[in-house]
């Protein structure tokens, strides 16, 4: 699809999904192009970031943040460049990672924009690893996994742009690593490419054995991105001490009722104490925003070192963006899911 510079073309939530989202959860509309006023800049957007956390968006239950308003644009990280600008510090041209939205277009009047330059160096990248995903990773790793040299970290998600970089980081720092990952193709890349020590295809049978035998001295830190079946089989391994920075539970998102068997609270909260364990859950921007500087600073250099591998995914389209949502849900992504806009 060609952009007209006179359109907009966004995306709004239609309606709150009971479960999976589907066709009918956001709509397609056409819109006039956004006009910029005093103190504010008009942006396109070129690139928009998928995560998990916008089925949570979706949703008007009670949460950590407001929910998407019905008929309102979809909220979602973007990279873009400024058309227009009337605030100091930005000029037309440069470009910025914000949160446009599910749309070509964006006002902004300068809050939460960071201006990336003129010619910044694969600019996707902002919506991956020097973005939200690998300030989550370096962040929950390091303050709340607070890794030390020789201990074991486990990490669900391995082959996705949180959990790969979570691993990397581990291994600069002196540990071992184990990956959780769905499949042959996505545990080969964790290990031959990301570095890791091992990775355990939860799909495959026997998942929980294979994993007591990747980790034959437990889990000191255990990542967690999934819940459901994969905790259940980390519990049992994990140490006396062991730190659990809890990221996501996509395996809950599009629940709608608790999960079928025996209740495990009391078999988690008696773990915890009995192991002197520290589970906590964490909204990287909220808690650890403050460190964005630092963060930006190290793996900036991670990066420019290649001791941090980074995987995109590209999907070309704004039209596309829903099916690739659902299937992000569903597990089918491959790296950092990102929609290029425009041709």
């Amino acid at each position: 699809m060609t952009l007209a510079q006179t359109e907009n073309r966004r995306f709004v939530l239609a309606e709150r999904p009971e479960g999976e989202p589907d066709a009918n959860t956001l709509r397609l509309e056409t819109s006039e192009v956004p006009k910029a006023g005093k103190g504010e800049r008009l942006l396109q957007n070129e690139y928009l970031s998928l995560d998990p956390y916008m089925r949570g968006r979706m949703s008007d239950a009670p949460s950590y943040a407001d929910p998407v308003a019905l008929g309102e644009v979809m909220i979602g990280g973007t990279v873009a460049r400024v058309i227009t600008s009337d605030v100091d510090g930005f000029a037309a041209g440069d470009w910025v990672q914000a949160f446009g939205g599910w749309q070509d277009y964006a006002v902004s009047d300068g809050s939460s924009v960071i201006n990336m330059g003129q010619n910044p160096e694969n600019p996707s990248w902002a919506l991956g690893v020097l973005g939200m995903p690998g300030l989550t990773a370096w962040a929950g790793l390091t303050q709340i996994g607070q890794p030390k040299a020789g201990e074991t970290i486990v990490v669900a998600g391995a082959s996705g742009p949180v959990g790969a970089t979570v691993g990397q980081i581990g291994k600069i720092l002196g540990c071992r690593v184990i990956g959780i990952s769905g499949g042959d193709e996505k545990c080969a890349h964790v290990v031959d490419t990301l570095g890791f020590d091992g990775c355990i295809d939860y799909k495959a049978d026997g998942f929980p054995d294979a994993l007591m035998d990747a980790t034959p001295k437990g889990i000191d830190i255990y990542w967690e991105n999934v819940g459901g079946a994969v905790f259940d089989a980390v519990l049992p391994l994990l140490n006396p001490l062991a730190r659990i920075p809890v990221c996501g539970l996509i395996s809950q998102y599009n629940a709608t009722s608790l999960p079928d068997g025996p209740d495990r609270l009391g078999l988690l909260m008696g773990t915890i104490l009995k192991k002197r364990m520290t589970m906590r859950g964490f909204i990287v921007f909220d808690d650890f925003g403050h460190l964005y500087p630092d963060f930006a600073n190290q793996m900036g250099e991670w990066v420019r070192d290649g001791k941090i591998q980074y995987k995109e995914e590209m999907i070309a389209g704004l039209e596309q963006a829903p099916d690739a949502f659902i299937g992000l849900l569903r597990g089918d992504a491959f790296g950092k899911r990102v929609v290029k806009l425009n041709d």
